[in-house]
């Protein structure tokens, strides 16, 4: 993987209130992370297609006689803060808030050296405002930290760097919530190398926005 070293701040973005107050760290042995093979909440279609023309007036498009619609739902709508002080479009972290789940993203560039997976110290406040976030909301669900890269590189090499990077955020955030005497928690780490990009590979802003870890979490029903 080859990204570009970029030495900014990290800015606590949320869509609901997220405790800002760095943890200190103590001497404390991080709970058993497990690899998970479910997709993250963010995998999807990087490069989605056209939509395909629809003819307003064609019958095909009218119910059948005697048809009814079906049960008014729910629908799981993410809402997205992004802050950044290198570019819009290269969100230094990203937030996703949805009706069952809380995503953070944390830039690969900020979080780490070029091709490292020792984090930064700004990178260690951050995760221990999101850890603060966490022992706020009371979370009780399993924690997912996920790692992934662009597609440049071996795939092999890939999968490995955004592992070791997904543990090493997973390490910070679980002595953490330790310190904060939150230490009942279950993880799933995982690395998925280029993976699930949400970005376009083919340039260098997207690659920025795939290299990326993400911590989810699933917020107890209020």
């Amino acid at each position: 993987m080859k990204p570009a070293a970029a030495a900014a701040r990290i800015a606590l973005s949320v869509v609901l209130a997220a405790g800002g107050t760095a943890v200190a760290l103590g001497v404390v042995v991080a709970p058993p992370a497990v690899a998970d093979g479910v997709p993250p909440p963010s995998a999807g279609d990087a490069a989605p297609s056209a939509p395909v023309p629809i003819d307003p007036a064609s019958p095909n498009l009218r119910l059948p006689e005697g048809s009814k619609l079906a049960p008014a739902k729910v629908l799981d709508i993410v809402s997205v803060s992004d802050e950044s002080s290198v570019a819009a479009d290269q969100p230094e972290q990203r937030e996703e808030t949805s009706n069952s789940t809380v995503t953070y993203a944390l830039q690969s560039e900020v979080a780490f050296d070029k091709d490292s997976a020792t984090l930064s110290a700004a990178a260690t406040a951050r995760i221990q405002a999101i850890a603060a976030d966490i022992n706020t909301r009371h979370v009780t669900s399993p924690i997912r930290v996920f790692g992934f890269t662009d597609d440049l590189g071996s795939s092999e090499h890939g999968v490995t760097l955004s592992r070791q990077r997904a543990q090493a955020v997973y390490e910070v955030l679980a002595a953490a919530l330790s310190s904060a005497g939150d230490s009942s928690h279950t993880f799933q780490v995982r690395g998925y190398g280029e993976d699930y990009p949400i970005a376009d590979n083919s340039t260098e802003s997207g690659r920025q926005q795939n290299r990326r870890v993400e911590i989810t979490f699933t917020p107890p029903a209020a």
